[in-house]
């Protein structure tokens, strides 16, 4: 969907051609759904979550500047929407996380499995914040460019760079700890016991 067309139907389902506004819904659902599904780790509460975003995309769709993102608007409306499902269920429910390589982080590779199902993987992430499983996801899920997630979470792209790094460190080390090893000094894991990071997390 073009621009011009995105701006025609945004005109018509405010003119009241409503069932203009499934235009929309079809182009934006499937990664919407799968955005939802990959913070919630849920199938129902994922196609619940889609289902809300986009009746509060209708709902506010006269506030809407078309000078901006749709696109990026509806991702903003699906982080905050997904974190009060989290709220809600106080993060009682590990987030499972799927890795695709990023080419200004490699050695991310060294650290995170491409298993989609991978326990490690899902306890490291929900040691991580709402945010920073939000930056993960849209970077490395969702192929986001820093350009784009800066549009979505409206933020500079330098210091997201700089957040991405750190957030992939603390990643690691999370990551490291679920396995039972310790990073060295070039953040490469290493054996060792859980003993010590259990007795941390329990005093």
């Amino acid at each position: 969907m073009t621009d011009s067309e995105l701006r025609q139907i945004i005109t018509d389902v405010l003119g009241g051609d409503i069932e203009s506004f499934s235009r929309i819904v079809q182009a934006y659902q499937k990664p919407i759904y799968y955005y939802c599904y990959h913070m919630l780790s849920s199938t129902s509460e994922a196609e619940d979550c889609a289902q809300e975003v986009f009746l509060k995309l209708f709902h506010n769709l006269t506030s809407y500047d078309p000078n901006k993102s749709l696109e990026a608007w509806l991702y903003k409306i699906a982080y905050h929407q997904c974190v009060d499902i989290l709220r809600r269920r106080k993060l009682t429910r590990y987030l499972p996380f799927f890795y695709q390589r990023d080419k200004d982080n490699r050695h991310v590779d060294l650290e995170i499995e491409a298993t989609y199902f991978n326990e490690d993987v899902q306890k490291a992430m929900s040691r991580l914040s709402a945010e920073e499983r939000n930056l993960l996801i849209l970077r490395c899920v969702e192929d986001k460019s820093y350009d784009d997630i800066a549009d979505i979470l409206h933020q500079k792209t330098a210091s997201l760079r700089k957040k991405y790094e750190r957030t992939t460190a603390k990643f690691r080390k999370y990551f490291a700890e679920e396995k039972g090893e310790s990073l060295n000094d070039n953040g490469a894991g290493r054996s060792g016991s859980k003993r010590a990071y259990s007795k941390r997390t329990a005093t």
